[in-house]
């Protein structure tokens, strides 16, 4: 299995009471896709996957899946620091036609040794043994930092239905060695959205972000003009997706919080305030967040999808 394009990472919208909002799924599917979206990976960091119970993340994976009607791919992360959660959220991604599931390494209990972490992965996939498995690579968030590289060869004999990694690090070297690996035998996603033309660069075709839900046309201007070989505007959309990324993170951001109450309202999405313990954002916060996006005219090209350079 390979994925290619810019694959979403999916939000998980909430109502005011903190109950998930299944309701919002379909338009935002629908949104997501007609924007430029070109897979969906659900339940990951930016789906507040580990802060769903079993049964909300069992909910918010099939509405999505069904919203798209397979129009695209489908990636479900069925990580969980119980194995036994873990296997029944794999079981139920093959139940429902997921293309495939992918999980964090654990994050209390972290695996000691590489050995250690195969066998967990072993035993999750073994769970969906006909959808193929990726891993997703998040050491500042997981924790868990083993040489990808190594993580390869070690799976390469004891899990059949391993096709790759999500590789959300800054490493590029690591990331192309992977990509190398026995003749590119795996599939190996970019999952840093600020640093994507350098994996274009090192030979990256797929990539899962947080920005390819609400803002995919302007990642994609960065791909058409890598592939024309036009460095000096594929270096202008960069730098424009940049400041795109640093004003949500920091005008006020944080960067999560500001996305969901500033940036999917302004699409028309009330997605609600992130789940403790990640924090949200005060009334005059959002308010001095829209005014800056305002300000930038990133507002009118979020909402229009039409970016242009200054």
């Amino acid at each position: 299995m390979k994925l290619k394009g810019l694959i979403a990472a999916t939000y998980t919208p909430f109502h005011s009471n903190g109950a998930v909002n299944l309701e919002l799924i379909p338009a935002m599917t629908d949104h997501m896709i007609e924007r430029g979206a070109s897979g969906f990976y659900i339940c990951g960091s930016t789906g507040e996957g580990e802060s769903l119970s079993v049964d909300e993340r069992k909910k918010v994976a099939a509405s999505y899946f069904t919203a798209t009607n397979q129009r695209v791919p489908t990636v479900i992360q069925v990580g969980h620091n119980s194995i036994d959660s873990a296997r029944e959220l794999a079981s139920h991604a093959a139940d429902i036609g997921a293309d495939a599931i992918s999980t964090l390494p654990p994050t209390y209990f972290k695996p000691p040794t590489l050995d250690l972490l195969v066998d967990y992965i072993a035993e999750v996939a073994g769970a969906a043994p006909d959808l193929p498995y990726y891993y997703y690579h998040i050491p500042r968030l997981s924790g868990v930092a083993f040489d990808t590289v190594a993580l390869l060869k070690a799976v390469k004999d004891r899990v059949p239905s391993f096709a790759g990694i999500k590789f959300s690090d800054f490493f590029l070297a690591e990331m192309m060695a992977c990509q190398q690996f026995d003749s590119g035998r795996y599939d190996i996603l970019f999952g840093s959205d600020e640093m994507i033309l350098g994996a274009l660069a090192t030979g990256a075709t797929g990539a899962v972000g947080s920005c390819y839900g609400f803002a995919a046309p302007l990642w994609k201007e960065i791909i058409t003009a890598y592939e024309a070989r036009d460095m000096e505007q594929a270096q202008a959309w960069m730098a424009k997706a940049v400041q795109l990324v640093k004003l949500i993170n920091s005008e006020p951001g944080p960067f999560q919080a500001c996305v969901k109450q500033v940036i999917w309202p302004l699409l028309g999405f009330q997605t609600g305030p992130c789940r403790l313990p990640q924090p949200s954002m005060t009334a005059s916060q959002v308010q001095q967040a829209r005014a800056r996006l305002e300000e930038t005219s990133l507002a009118e090209e979020l909402i229009s999808g039409n970016f242009r350079l200054n």
